[in-house]
């Protein structure tokens, strides 16, 4: 709650001292990976030690590592803003410029530009994590004493998986934004960078490269009987 500045409200008891210390422990295990993960991306990168494609400097890819990365994490952020607005009346969807106008072109109509962002948001997250996996997957050769820190030939093979590139991408580029948008949904909401790119995974879905997944979601609606939450429950608006 401290670090959200909201107060924590939990139907749970307060943690034992026993489970303090193990959540605790996995904090600081989680931040000494992604730390260690983090530094051997990037002395990758700084080195010319990635499948990055030849011509592309070391000082551009670093660049695309970190803009990328962002782009995700807003992307990311985007998906779990949507969906905890989307339970809110339009009077508690806030009245900054950008929110008003985000919000008139998501629910416009029949809602389908929510599902038609979530179509276009994964054809540009896809495109991303293409380039991301280049930047991040370290090329070195075993054996040959240019394994990054120095470390041994079995550490550089397991360096060479591309798993330490996972865990930066997964905490810094998808897990900390959804928690933060989590948290405070209004204020992604309000950012104009928001409403830009969801005018990009608008007309991502429009060029109708994934349209197939229309299809099969109307297959799937139809077999399983599902039915719109407004038929159980109303719209936000309609809710007391």
């Amino acid at each position: 709650g401290w670090a959200a500045g909201k107060p924590i409200q939990s139907n749970e008891p307060p943690k034992s001292a026993r489970q303090a210390a193990f959540f605790w422990f996995r904090v600081v295990l989680s931040a000494a990976v992604l730390g260690f993960s983090l530094a051997v991306t990037l002395e990758g990168l700084f080195t010319g030690n990635t499948k990055m494609w030849e011509g592309v400097s070391n000082t551009v890819a670093v660049i695309l590592f970190f803009l990328l990365m962002s782009v995700v994490g807003l992307l990311e952020a985007m998906q779990i803003t949507f969906f905890a607005v989307a339970k809110l009346k339009k009077s508690e969807r806030g009245n900054a410029p950008f929110a008003m106008k985000t919000c008139e072109i998501l629910f416009r109509g029949d809602g389908h530009n929510l599902p038609g962002f979530m179509i276009g948001r994964q054809l540009f997250v896809v495109s991303c994590f293409f380039i991301i996996a280049r930047v991040t997957s370290l090329h070195v050769e075993p054996g040959f004493g240019n394994n990054i820190f120095g470390v041994s030939d079995s550490a550089q093979t397991f360096f060479n998986t591309g798993l330490l590139g996972t865990i930066v991408t997964t905490i810094l580029g998808s897990i900390t934004w959804q928690l933060v948008a989590s948290t405070f949904p209004l204020a992604f909401l309000s950012n104009p960078l928001v409403y830009f790119f969801l005018r990009i995974c608008l007309f991502l879905e429009a060029t109708g490269v994934a349209s197939g997944a229309w299809v099969l979601a109307a297959i799937h609606k139809h077999v399983a009987g599902f039915q719109r939450d407004e038929v159980y429950i109303g719209t936000a608006d309609e809710q007391e």
